[in-house]
Formats: C-alpha cells, structure tokens, sequence
C-alpha cells in the first residue's frame, strides 16, 4: 500500500526580496531557508551575481505557481559602456577588445537601441543558466568551453534612455522573459560600431510585482521570522493581482 504524502503545513506565498550585488539568487533562497525554517523555496528568475534588484521566492504551495509567475514580462534598469566588449558581456568579464568611441549623437544611439524593440531574436550568452544536455552552460563556460546555442525569440515593448555621457549609457528596457540583458548592451554596441558591456543591472518589475514590497537581504538575515511571514504575498492576493 502506497505510503500517504504528508500534507504541507508550512508557510506559502511569494516573498519578494531586493536582491544585493556580489550574490547568487541561490544564495539568497539558503539565507530565506534559514530564516524561514522550510525547504520548500524555489525563485523566479535568476539574477546574476553583479546584478541587483527584485527577486521573487515562491514558497511552500506557490512553488506550483514558479513557471506561471516566471512567464511574466520584467523591466530592468542598466547602465552600458561602450568602447569594450567582454567575455561575459558585462563588466566582470575579461576584455576581449576596445574600441574607439565616437562622438555619437542622441540620433545614432536612438537608432541603435531602435534597432532591438519589438520582436527578435537573441543568442545567449555562455555565461547563462541556460542548459546544455542537464548542464549549465555558465559552468562550461568555466571550463573554457564553448558550445554551439540556439536563438530565443524576444521582444522589447519599450526602452528609455535615461542619461548619456559617454561612454556610459542609462537606460530602462521593457521585455518579454528570457531576455539577456547584457546580450542587450553586446548588441547595441555592435550596431554602433565600438562595442559595450553591461556595467550595471537592477531589476525592478516582474509583471504586477515590484520593489515597493520587497525586504532587503539584510532584512532576511536579521528579521523575526514573524516580520517575513507577515510580508508574505499570499496565494489570494496573487490570484487577484493576475486577474484570475
């Protein structure tokens, strides 16, 4: 006779964390672990390490919701610097090649950003959670390995540029999931003409869900578990933020 599945009596819903810099989104899911006292925590997008910004944990019965939540459309905010490409397409990569700058005007950057909106395609990066035969190919890209990677089909609904002075750019970009963002800055760089890496990244929507909830890493090291439960998006609430 099959053994009956013990119920969950844990917490659930969704904890939205303002992730810190020079941390992996796996880390912050072990710290919420600990502080929670449950294992039943997944995430919704990875962040890469140099970047910060709002990341969603799915806890207890939300985990069944992980890819629903996942799907949704996300906005970042990055900084770009041209003149210097990179191995991984940001700044902690290694530099490949530098190039001059130009004294672009705000029409050519215009141009070269106008050139990535709406629907196309990217190719992603070797640094990326993407994986290859049950591996992730940031870790082959660790051992020097390089691997041929199918386009993704993408889309930008909007951008922004918020500040140029060279070589530095500011910009927002509004897009569809599965979006690589410092393929974004690669991208615009070579339609310039000199090449760029990603300097900076800050996520701050997921569908409905934004920064204004969001408890600080530090928050989820020194909060009484109590202060996390209470601010706990609750399966409910999501339903009817989504609509449904």
């Amino acid at each position: 006779m099959r053994k009956k599945q013990e119920e969950y009596t844990g917490p659930s819903g969704v904890l939205l964390v303002d992730k810190a810099p020079d941390m992996t989104s796996h880390d912050v899911v072990a710290i919420a672990r600990r502080a929670l006292n449950t294992k039943k925590i997944g995430h919704c997008g990875t962040l890469d390490p140099m970047a910060t910004g709002l990341l969603m944990l799915v806890i207890g019965r939300a985990t069944k919701i992980q890819d629903l939540l996942m799907s949704e459309n996300k906005v970042y905010e990055g900084t770009m610097t041209l003149g210097e490409r990179t191995s991984t397409q940001d700044r902690q990569g290694e530099v490949l090649e530098s190039r001059e700058v130009g004294d672009y005007s705000r029409e050519e950057i215009t141009a070269a950003f106008d050139a990535y909106k709406g629907d196309f395609e990217q190719l992603p990066p070797m640094v990326s959670a993407i994986k290859m035969d049950g591996v992730p190919l940031y870790k082959l890209a660790r051992k020097g390995q390089e691997v041929e990677r199918k386009l993704r089909p993408v889309s930008v609904s909007k951008y922004e540029i918020s500040r140029t002075e060279l070589p530095e750019i500011d910009f927002k970009v509004f897009c569809t999931k599965g979006f690589y963002v410092r393929t974004y800055a690669n991208d615009i760089g070579e339609k310039l003409g000199c090449g760029a890496h990603l300097s900076a990244l800050r996520r701050t929507n997921s569908g409905k869900f934004t920064l204004e909830r969001a408890v600080t890493v530090a928050q989820l090291k020194e909060a009484d578990p109590e202060v996390l439960l209470n601010a706990l998006i609750s399966l409910a609430e999501i339903s009817l933020m989504r609509g449904a």
